[in-house]
């Protein structure tokens, strides 16, 4: 078991490589490029970033919400634009689709419905939080994401900054990745998917919970039990709107904000369920 732990974890990280060292080579761009005022227009434009980031969500695998929650850090996009990014995302529930020849028409549904809720919670989020500070905004933090990870980035160059950004984030994914799916092999998914299925509206709120495991095992077990008629809609939906990949644990690593982070989570949480509840109440078939 051991072995494929270690096979796994190192699976997970590789795809994530390609999206940190892009994400950090853009943020030391616009960190010592950009003027105030190409800064200010950035995050005036952030104002429509749920569209954005809910449309990019729906892309499999989870590197785009490893970006947002390293964009975030640094103060470029808005809360609702990464909200709607965890939201979206549906990790390995589109390439299980796929391979499992689910009907188009269904998977373009399930993708729609998980981009729409994402946006709509985007703006709705933006919208509160602008409500309660005013319209200034927050100002560019990737100086003070550079401090926290003790990179000092302003005295190298970008390439080499953006290097050391990618690689300090990459092992501590690689660890916690790889503590995650030995606990997951030590327990099985079959008692994982025990927890989540035959539960009727209890089964959004247990889905929602396995579904902020950081880790792909989360949204396979909850899509192979949707495809085996054990879950219903609802509740998958309610367990992959929950889960962000490992967006969310790079937050907790990036974002010194431990309160701000608990909110996003439980914002999660609560946006999942709700609409898992919704759609099972409804009887709404994709």
């Amino acid at each position: 078991m051991m072995q494929d732990v270690i096979l796994d974890t190192f699976i997970d990280g590789i795809k994530l490589l390609p999206f940190l060292f892009l994400t950090y080579l853009v943020m030391e761009y616009v960190e010592h490029k950009t003027s105030g005022k190409t800064g200010k227009m950035m995050q005036k434009s952030g104002k429509w970033g749920p569209i954005l980031g809910g449309a990019l969500g729906i892309v499999p695998q989870c590197g785009f919400s490893t970006a947002a929650s390293n964009l975030y850090a640094g103060g470029i996009i808005t809360p609702g634009t990464l909200f709607a990014v965890f939201l979206s995302t549906s990790d390995e529930m589109l390439p299980i689709f796929i391979s499992e020849q689910v009907p188009l028409n269904t998977i373009v549904r399930i993708l729609a419905v998980k981009a729409a809720i994402g946006i709509a919670a985007g703006f709705l989020m933006d919208g509160v939080i602008r409500r309660k500070k005013g319209e200034s905004g927050e100002k560019l933090k990737i100086d003070h994401l550079c401090e926290h990870q003790h990179c000092h980035c302003q005295e190298g160059n970008i390439l080499k900054s953006a290097i050391n950004h990618t690689l300090q984030i990459f092992l501590f994914v690689l660890l916690i990745t790889f503590f995650m799916n030995l606990l997951i092999g030590s327990i099985g998914e079959e008692t994982l998917a025990a927890f989540v299925s035959g539960k009727l509206f209890l089964g959004p709120l247990l889905s929602g919970l396995v579904g902020l495991i950081p880790n792909c095992a989360s949204s396979v077990v909850l899509t192979q039990l949707y495809l085996e008629g054990v879950l219903g809609a609802g509740s998958m939906l309610a367990g992959l709107l929950a889960g962000s990949g490992v967006g969310l644990l790079v937050l907790y690593k990036v974002n010194d904000n431990l309160q701000e982070n608990i909110k996003i989570t439980l914002a999660l949480y609560m946006t999942g369920v709700l609409s898992g509840i919704l759609i099972e109440m409804t009887g709404l078939a994709f």
